[in-house]
């Protein structure tokens, strides 16, 4: 299950992530710059929504445990190239 609280507007804008399973759970936090929201949701989705599919987006290349505690959403495609292109995968309902 994945928690997403947004906790600060403005910029950037500031999310609590729990993410929690049988094994336990993991606290994040995660900043995300306007213009960053805007390049990969166009407004199409909510902020936390975004968050959200982030982490489904994570959590289907590496366990809850191996994600930073601390991020901004700009260093995810660092470390997976196709994200920006996979993220609508996972904004879109299953």
């Amino acid at each position: 299950m994945i928690e997403v609280r947004q906790s600060a507007g403005g910029d950037p804008l500031k999310f609590e992530v729990v993410v929690r399973d049988e094994a336990g759970e993991t606290r994040h936090v995660v900043t995300m710059a306007p213009a960053t929201y805007q390049d990969l949701t166009a407004g199409a989705h909510s902020p936390v929504k975004c968050i959200e599919a982030t982490f489904r987006f994570l959590l289907d290349r590496e366990p809850k445990e191996n994600i930073l505690g601390r991020f901004d959403m700009a260093v995810v495609p660092h470390y997976y190239p196709e994200f920006e292109r996979r993220l609508s995968d996972y904004l879109s309902p299953p």
